[in-house]
């Protein structure tokens, strides 16, 4: 965490879509080629945690890599950050796990609402965004800037870069939790940023030194690799860094396809008022099923 001076903030989660007639959804080009769509206003229930989100992520070649709103877990969306539990708030959607109650549908659902923008360009996109709880009061503000960027040595792949930084109110903390926080087992600390792919069939996950779901989650290697085939066949291999300090990859490829920088994996995190946690989330987008030395290549 770094002490910061943040900006006052009105403290009412706003109508974006009233308050900046911008607010509608913005494409990122490599080049003259689209990459991604950033949805900044969907019109989604509140149980599904709204909240900007990219989709759909494609490759160079087209091939999409994000999926959104899938019927075993309808408020995941593409590439966002969400957490299930900011100060009680859910920002990440579907059901609470509350401990010694389980999973359990509750009032509590916030939204995540763009408030301004510092930049829009083809290839950068930077904004400001209120972090909000069920009556709209505002319990972080936030700065983040997204940039697609051509690899030039690897005329295949491509980069996301997203940067973002947190702001508690100086007169409170504010802490970030997960069902594993709550008391779930089984590593289930997700929340964080979250990449929901897509796959024909469950994906191969890697780092430098582990394969597999059951080794690569809540570990804290320094990349993490998803190797898979979109349902109409292209394959695609999505490499992930980005881990600050006590963060862990939750990860899933057998029940459903996601990698999550993880906040609070094991234990939960304060963000101490007035001050900001900041976070850079970088994601190589490329065709094709590469191997663990290309991957590994590809991030340095």
């Amino acid at each position: 965490m770094t002490a910061t001076d943040p900006t006052a903030a009105d403290p009412t989660c706003i109508d974006p879509t009233a308050a900046d007639p911008t607010c509608v959804d913005q494409e990122l080009l490599v080049g003259d080629t689209p990459v991604a769509r950033y949805v900044l206003a969907a019109d989604l229930d509140a149980k599904h945690g709204p909240r900007p989100y990219l989709h759909p992520v494609r490759t160079l070649a087209g091939t999409p890599v994000t999926d959104a709103l899938p019927a075993d877990h309808v408020w995941h969306l593409g590439a966002s950050l969400a957490v299930q539990d900011v100060n009680g708030t859910n920002l990440w959607g579907g059901r609470t796990y509350v401990r010694d109650l389980g999973y359990t549908w509750r009032a509590d659902h916030g939204r995540i609402v763009h408030t301004g923008w510092a930049h829009r360009s083809a290839d950068r996109l930077d904004h400001r965004l209120h972090w909000c709880d069920p009556a709209g009061a505002v319990l972080l503000t936030e700065r983040r800037k997204l940039t697609a960027s051509a690899l030039p040595d690897h005329p295949y792949a491509w980069r996301l870069d997203l940067d973002s930084t947190l702001t508690a109110p100086a007169d409170r903390d504010v802490v970030l939790g997960s069902p594993a926080t709550n008391g779930r087992p089984g590593g289930a600390g997700y929340g964080g940023f979250f990449w929901r792919a897509v796959a024909a069939e469950p994906p191969e996950v890697f780092t430098a030194s582990r394969d597999g779901e059951e080794a690569v989650n809540g570990c804290a290697e320094p990349w993490v690799a998803m190797r898979g085939r979109a349902p109409a066949g292209g394959a695609y291999t999505l490499v992930f860094t980005g881990l600050g300090p006590g963060d862990r990859w939750f990860v899933r490829s057998s029940r459903y396809p996601g990698v999550c920088v993880a906040f609070a994996f094991e234990r939960t995190a304060t963000i101490a008022g007035g001050t900001s946690r900041p976070g850079r989330y970088r994601v190589v987008i490329a065709d094709g099923a590469l191997d663990r030395d290309t991957a590994a290549a590809l991030v340095r």
